[in-house]
C-alpha cells in the first residue's frame, strides 16, 4: 500500500509500507516538500502518487528504507537524471542525498 507520508509515520503506515517488499520500503522524497511516499515495488509508482500530489519531478528523489537497520539507499532508476547533473541510479550529489536522509530519518526513522 502506498502512503503519502508528511508527518511521523504511525505503525500502521511502516506496516502496510512494508507489504510490498517485506523486508524494506521504496520510496519517493520530495526534497522542496519534505514529504515522501513509500509503499510500492517499483520507485516510479510512489513517484507518480507524488507528481499527483502536487509535487515537480525535479524535486522527487527515490530511495529504499530498511526500517529494521534503521538504513537508508540511494539507488533508483527514477534518480537517472543527466538534465540535472545525475547520470546515475545513485544520488550523486551530497546536499540532495543529505537532504533525502533527514527527511526520510524525520518521517520514519525511530524517534
Amino acid at each position: 500500500m502506498i502512503h503519502i507520508i508528511r508527518g511521523r509515520a504511525t505503525e500502521q503506515q511502516l506496516t502496510e509500507m512494508l507489504e510490498a517488499l517485506e523486508t524494506y520500503i521504496k520510496l519517493a522524497v520530495d526534497i522542496r516538500r519534505g514529504i515522501l511516499a513509500g509503499g510500492a515495488v517499483m520507485h516510479a509508482d510512489c513517484e507518480a502518487v507524488l507528481l499527483h500530489d502536487g509535487s515537480r519531478q525535479e524535486n522527487v528523489w527515490g530511495a529504499d528504507w530498511d526500517p529494521g537497520a534503521q538504513e537508508l539507499t540511494f539507488e533508483a532508476l527514477i534518480n537517472i537524471r543527466p538534465r540535472q547533473d545525475n547520470p546515475s541510479m545513485d544520488i550523486l550529489a551530497a546536499n540532495t542525498r543529505e537532504t533525502v536522509e533527514q527527511i526520510v530519518r524525520k518521517l520514519l526513522g525511530d524517534a
